[in-house]
């Protein structure tokens, strides 16, 4: 078996699921995180576009406390747009800390990339932000697992010669088992409104197939997205955590291969030593989408 391929369920389970989401029933998480217990193991999700303080970001939130009772979250990764509509500390409170509270009691904590809404007034509040863990840094990378994970935050709001320079260094000097990028605009969307960043696409791309990034989380598009696995890499489109852009996307799109514009979303995300297992969560607690990267 290709190590590159992206391991889903079954035939026979692909096609109950596709047949369950049809009739807008919740699957169940163990499908994809039932495999046996393994030491070392990172739990996570994943969000983006979700800081508008509404009833869409509270449920979301709410979504996201159930799925850390039922099975305790390690961190957090924001994609970008976290705090509409420009970004500003002054949003922070209504806007984050009292939605996400329950996180910040059990000290989960929440790494953070900007969008572009974020920069408009609140590039240097985001940075500076002590629950945004950037430490002062528009881009910078997140070691977790003893080795067993590096997530590489990019700003892809401002792409310069020295941030590419700089990831091509942090990429090469890596011994982690599973590299991970994060960043706001998408290199591959099959959304109408935004779509493929194929800027970012020509100059990252061939850093992250030549260094062995296996997964990209990013966001900006108000959908759901898992396109198909592209030079041996799987990318995620995780952008309606609090906006959803219903009709918004291209269904004739050829990297297409699961997308989701019904209703606001995050990303359950595991790793351990063999495989990242994924779910896609919408704020009915529905599973969307759901398999593994070995």
């Amino acid at each position: 078996m290709d190590e590159k391929r992206i391991d889903l369920l079954t035939r026979r389970q692909a096609l109950g699921a596709i047949a369950t989401i049809a009739a807008g029933t919740a699957l169940g998480p163990a499908q994809v995180f039932g495999a046996s217990p393994v030491t070392n193991k990172l739990r996570f999700a994943v969000l983006g576009d979700w800081g508008t303080g509404d009833s869409a970001c509270a449920g979301i939130a709410s979504q996201m406390v159930n799925t850390h009772t039922a099975s305790a979250l390690d961190f957090v990764i924001a994609a970008g747009d976290n705090i509409y509509p420009d970004g500003g500390g002054r949003h922070l409170v209504k806007k984050f800390e009292q939605p996400f509270s329950a996180f910040l009691k059990d000290r989960v904590n929440f790494y953070a990339v900007l969008g572009n809404h974020d920069v408009r007034d609140g590039r240097q509040d985001q940075c500076q932000y002590p629950n945004f863990n950037m430490g002062g840094k528009c881009y910078y990378t997140v070691k977790k697992g003893d080795g067993l994970a590096e997530f590489f935050m990019l700003d892809s709001t401002d792409f310069t010669r020295n941030q590419s320079a700089w990831v091509e260094g942090v990429l090469r000097d890596s011994t982690a088992k599973w590299k991970i990028a994060v960043f706001h605009h998408p290199m591959y969307s099959s959304a109408d409104t935004h779509g493929s960043s194929t800027g970012l696409r020509k100059v990252l791309e061939p850093l992250f197939t030549r260094y062995g990034v296996k997964a990209v989380f990013s966001g900006h598009d108000h959908i759901y997205e898992r396109t198909k696995p592209q030079q041996g890499i799987q990318y995620f489109v995780a952008g309606a955590g609090g906006k959803v852009r219903k009709g918004d996307i291209d269904l004739k799109s050829p990297f297409r291969e699961v997308t989701y514009d019904e209703d606001n979303h995050f990303m359950q995300v595991e790793i351990d030593d063999r495989q990242i297992a994924f779910q896609a969560i919408a704020r009915s607690g529905k599973v969307i989408d759901s398999g593994t990267i070995r």
